[in-house]
């Protein structure tokens, strides 16, 4: 009965959140040396179908990516881009188009068939482009992810499998 109510306090928070669709992002990748190795990333990422526009910074081994309106965007195929490349991403700060969202700590939005839980953040209602950065494996070092990771283990809705199978990512402002 328990397990119930958890679930139903999920779901309820989860719906009205839906209200969010990403715009652009910034991706950091590590590793890259020369202009060749970046043309290769940004070969490699423009492949995918939901990408508009990238655009590379050399100096910061940045790439600004622009995604097409109303197409649900894969992180993990961005990750898994850059990996197939030779490099690694090193940050991940993704900017949503929000319509009124309250969120705290702890708070659970739905997104194109994935979970996206807030970690660290204050009581705040967002609205308009906002970018939160991921904090999970492969989308950052290994010490920011372990830093975050030990705060995602007690959480009810992952014991008792209430996300189904939606992958969740953790975000924070």
């Amino acid at each position: 009965m328990k397990t119930f109510k958890i679930l139903l306090a999920v779901l309820a928070v989860s719906i009205g959140a839906a209200k969010a669709q990403f715009v652009k992002a910034e991706l950091q990748v590590s590793g890259l040396t020369c202009s060749m190795c970046s043309k290769a990333t940004e070969k490699s990422l423009r492949t995918l179908p939901f990408i508009s526009d990238i655009k590379p910074d050399l100096n910061r081994n940045l790439f600004v990516i622009t995604f097409k309106k109303d197409a649900p965007v894969n992180l993990e195929a961005i990750s898994k881009k850059v990996q197939d490349a030779g490099f690694s991403v090193n940050k991940l700060t993704a900017s949503f188009n929000f319509d009124n969202l309250k969120i705290n700590n702890n708070y659970h939005f739905n997104y194109a068939g994935n979970t996206y839980h807030f970690l660290n953040v204050k009581d705040e209602t967002l609205n308009g482009v906002t970018p939160v950065t991921i904090v999970d494996k492969n989308f950052v070092p290994v010490s920011t992810y372990k830093k975050y990771a030990a705060q995602t283990t007690n959480f009810p809705c992952y014991k008792s499998g209430m996300m189904g199978s939606q992958k969740v990512y953790h975000v924070t402002i």
